[in-house]
C-alpha cells in the first residue's frame, strides 16, 4: 500500500514539476509577462476605437469639403470591374452609377436585380448612407451581393463620392460640424505671396473635371473660364446656364469676388449649383486667380 502511495505521490509530484516547466517556457515564448510585449495585441476589429486613444477621426463632412472629384475618379477606377457610370450605359456585375446620389436605394437603376438585403434599406443614397455603404457594404446591407469590401480610408470614400456626384448628381454638400470647421485657436493666418500662375496651373488640375479655360473651349459640367477675370458674373459664358442664386450676385469676377468664390462658392452664392466646396488654402486662392488672370 505505501509503495503503490509512493508511486502515485511521485507521479503527480513529476507531472506538476512538468506543468510549471511549460508555464514558465510559454511565459518566456510569448513574453506575456515582460514590458516589451508584442507591438500589436490581437486583431482589430472593424469599428472599434483604440482604446489607448488617439486622435478623433475628421467628421466625413469635413473631408468632403475638401474631397477632389479627379482623386475620386482615380479610387473609382477599383470599381469599374463591376460598374459602369457613364450616362445610358448599361449595367455590369454591379448596376450603373451615374447619377447615384440622391437617388432611391435599390431602385430603377435599368431594371438592376438588388439584392433583398438593399431593397431592405430604403431612404435614398445621400452623404451618410454612401459614406456608410463604402465603409463597408457588408455591415450596411448584411446579405448584399456586393463581393467587395469596402474603403478603409475616409479621405478615399470623400473622393468617390465627391466624383460620383460630379456624375448627375450635384448634390449639395453637407455642412461641416463647427467643431471640425474652426481654426486652431490663436493661430495667426499665413502670409499670403503674390499668386503664382505656375502654381495655380496645378491647383487649377482639380477644377478641369468641371472646367476648361482654353479661348473659345466647350463648356463642361461648369462654364469655360477663358478670360473669366474682369467679366460679369453669371453672364454670357457661351450661354451656360448659370443658376438663379449666381445670376443674382451681379457684379464682375475681380479678385475680391473670385477669392470669396473660390472660398466657399455656397456661401457666396447660397442655391448654387457649383459641386467643388473651395479651397479653404488662401496662397492656393492667390495663385488659381492669377492663372485664370493669365488665360
Amino acid at each position: 500500500m505505501d509503495d503503490r502511495f509512493n508511486t502515485i505521490a511521485g507521479w503527480a509530484l513529476a507531472s506538476g514539476i512538468v506543468a510549471l516547466g511549460l508555464a514558465s517556457l510559454s511565459g518566456h515564448y510569448f513574453r506575456a509577462n515582460k514590458e516589451n510585449r508584442p507591438e500589436k495585441m490581437g486583431y482589430a476589429i472593424a469599428g472599434v476605437s483604440n482604446a489607448e486613444g488617439g486622435a478623433a477621426e475628421t467628421p466625413i463632412e469635413a473631408l468632403l469639403a475638401k474631397a477632389d472629384p479627379a482623386k475620386g475618379a482615380d479610387v473609382f477606377k477599383k470599381c469599374m470591374a463591376c460598374h459602369t457610370i457613364a450616362q445610358g450605359a448599361a449595367n455590369g456585375i454591379g448596376p450603373n452609377l451615374y447619377g447615384v446620389l440622391g437617388d432611391a436605394i435599390a431602385q430603377g437603376r435599368g431594371g438592376f436585380a438588388f439584392s433583398d438585403a438593399l431593397k431592405a434599406k430604403g431612404g435614398k443614397w445621400d452623404w451618410t448612407s454612401m459614406n456608410a455603404w463604402l465603409t463597408n457594404p457588408r455591415g450596411f446591407a448584411e446579405g448584399t451581393k456586393m463581393t467587395f469590401a469596402g474603403l478603409e480610408s475616409a479621405e478615399d470614400r470623400a473622393n468617390v463620392m465627391a466624383y460620383l456626384n460630379s456624375q448627375g448628381s450635384n448634390l449639395p454638400l453637407p455642412a461641416v460640424p463647427a467643431a471640425a470647421a474652426a481654426p486652431a485657436a490663436g493661430g495667426a493666418a499665413p502670409a499670403v505671396a503674390a499668386g503664382d500662375p505656375a502654381k495655380g496651373a496645378e491647383v487649377f488640375k482639380k477644377c478641369a473635371s468641371c472646367h476648361t479655360i482654353n479661348a473659345g473651349g466647350a463648356n463642361g459640367i461648369g462654364p469655360n473660364l477663358a478670360k473669366v477675370v474682369g467679366d460679369d458674373v453669371a453672364k454670357g459664358r457661351g450661354g451656360f446656364a448659370f443658376s438663379d442664386a449666381l445670376k443674382a450676385k451681379g457684379g464682375k469676377w475681380d479678385e475680391k469676388s473670385l477669392d470669396a468664390w473660390l472660398t466657399n462658392p455656397r456661401e457666396y452664392a447660397p442655391g448654387t449649383k457649383m459641386t467643388f466646396a473651395g479651397l479653404d488654402d488662401a496662397q492656393q486662392r492667390a495663385d488659381v486667380i492669377a492663372y485664370l488672370k493669365a488665360n
